[in-house]
């Protein structure tokens, strides 16, 4: 009798264990879409389900995707491998709050907005491996309080600052340009500190400068004066821009420039604005040519003629009054000298356009009149 009813008070809760893990088993609920050519995630997804696949298509997770991904509010599992998709947007999985693994690897993703991953507080996995993500903003990580897995491997990520709560326990850093300068020591103190494990330490190396490059980022010495002043992110992040310029264009100008290794070698930035000035000054004496020839031209031509003399007709004028008032008062001494001196003076009064030629005997001219 007392096993009878013991027996009878335990049978609800019997039943109600049973029940839990029938309906636990019942409602994993996988799908499958891998590799279907994809634009759009399909609308017509059972609602129901727990783990959805849809690597391999060309999803962009834009607006209507993000409308559709909300309907499925039992997903924890959420599969986007190799995919277009290039921003994470605000609010992009934020009725997902049941998700615990996102997996959005090799697709080209360089921009994450500050409430991408709004509502995940459940999310423990977060696979964002072979992006091109250039600069992770600390607060994007705030919803995610249970996060024990992050992946970060194979962007273009040089500096990382450390958010704050950060309960990670796997970190996978490697394959990204590292800057191991000051701004790296907020890191560094992490991984020594913390209980978080970096995945494949020995090749997450240093990218910058090239003296630590031989270094991972968890044992890199520092100097001293990086314990009290280091520059900001932004400052470094500009400097590693400006050296990979740098050394990209200074690299294939060194070996022709100089074999000196002391000496650094001039850019092809220099070989350029020599052309250009060559170039102008070349441009504008073509011009000056051009113009000035024909001036010159006529300048020389010009003396081909000699200009003639006129000391013999000055000989005639200084030898007469100019004033004609005062012929009246030279006395006429000869009737054929005046003759001969009004036809002088006749002649050189008298312009009628021709030039006097000094070669014309003036006694032959008199004669033949």
């Amino acid at each position: 009798m007392k096993v009878t009813c013991i027996t009878i008070l335990f049978w609800p809760f019997s039943m109600l264990l049973l029940s839990d893990k029938s309906q636990t088993s019942k409602t994993e609920v996988q799908c499958n879409f891998t590799e279907k050519n994809y634009s759009l995630i399909p609308a017509d997804i059972n609602k129901n389900v727990t783990i959805l696949d849809l690597s391999y298509n060309q999803i962009t997770l834009n607006a209507t995707d993000t409308r559709v991904l909300q309907t499925f509010f039992l997903l924890t599992e959420l599969y986007l491998i190799e995919n277009n998709v290039t921003i994470l947007h605000n609010n992009s999985f934020g009725n997902l709050s049941n998700l615990e693994i996102l997996n959005i690897c090799r697709n080209s993703i360089y921009i994450i907005e500050q409430g991408a991953f709004a509502g995940l507080s459940k999310l423990k996995q977060l696979y964002l491996c072979q992006n091109q993500i250039l600069q992770l903003n600390t607060d994007i990580f705030g919803p995610l309080r249970n996060l024990k897995l992050l992946n970060l491997q194979g962007n273009l990520i040089s500096y990382f600052e450390v958010p704050q709560l950060f309960h990670l326990e796997l970190i996978i850093l490697y394959g990204n340009p590292w800057n191991c300068s000051c701004s790296l020591i907020n890191l560094q103190n992490w991984l020594n500190t913390s209980n978080v494990t970096l995945e494949n330490e020995n090749i997450t190396m240093c990218k910058y400068p090239d003296i630590l490059k031989s270094y991972n980022i968890k044992t890199v010495p520092h100097k001293a004066e990086c314990g009290s002043k280091f520059p900001s992110p932004v400052t470094e992040d500009l400097y590693i821009h400006f050296q990979s310029i740098s050394n990209s264009t200074f690299n294939s100008s060194s070996n022709n420039l100089t074999k000196n290794p002391e000496h650094e070698p001039l850019g092809k930035s220099w070989a350029f604005l020599v052309g250009v000035v060559v170039t102008v000054l070349m441009t504008s004496l073509l011009i000056f040519i051009a113009i000035k020839c024909p001036i010159w031209y006529n300048f020389l031509l010009s003396y081909n003629h000699h200009r003639l003399e006129e000391h013999e007709v000055e000989t005639y004028d200084d030898g007469f009054p100019g004033n004609p008032s005062s012929l009246s008062q030279i006395p006429a001494t000869n009737s054929e000298d005046t003759v001969i001196f009004e036809q002088l003076h006749s002649f050189v009064v008298d312009n009628d356009g021709f030039i006097e030629d000094k070669y014309i005997d003036t006694h032959e001219l008199c004669e033949e009149n």
